[in-house]
């Protein structure tokens, strides 16, 4: 098993995309909830474990749980969220941004693989998608050719099949 990193990066900060997903987030609830970073350079802080029974009951009552369950989903698996988690000393924050615990080694430890995972994939670069090749046209001798534009334009295929 590998070991959690020990050299703190400092806080891990929150980009323009970060604040967006935040934004989707905040915008399904009654009201804004402190612990999603505002602008960016606010600090990402990792949720406390349980956090969606919070989160849940603040949802707007024409919204549906399914948007606020991708809403979530997709800050919580962003690559600046799990860079937070991955920290030596990571803290688990409450509704309104408190520190309340520390994140295990093994929750740290598994947002520096999904990290880690995250930026292979990012570096690797996209293998040039090859398109299917069409079997080439039968070869028609000059006398078919000229029958063929004789008839107007009929396939090709079916004079050489009969």
């Amino acid at each position: 098993m590998e070991e959690p990193w020990t050299t703190n990066r400092g806080p891990i900060v929150a980009t323009a995309l970060d604040v967006k997903k935040a934004e989707a987030i905040n915008s399904l609830l009654v009201h804004a909830i402190d612990i999603l970073p505002s602008k960016p350079g606010d600090i990402i802080r990792p949720f406390a474990l349980g956090l969606w029974n919070e989160i849940r009951p603040l949802l707007k009552p024409d919204m549906s749980v399914m948007s606020l369950r991708r809403a979530t989903s997709s800050f919580l698996h962003s690559k600046q969220y799990y860079f937070a988690c991955a920290q030596p000393d990571s803290m688990r924050h409450d509704i309104a941004g408190n520190p309340i615990e520390q994140l295990s080694d093994e929750d740290r430890l598994a947002a520096q693989k999904r990290l880690t995972a995250l930026r292979q994939v990012q570096a690797k670069p996209a293998a040039p998608v090859a398109e299917p090749k069409s079997p080439p046209p039968p070869a028609l001798n000059k006398a078919e050719l000229i029958r063929a534009s004789l008839l107007g334009g009929r396939k090709l295929s079916d004079r050489v099949a009969r």
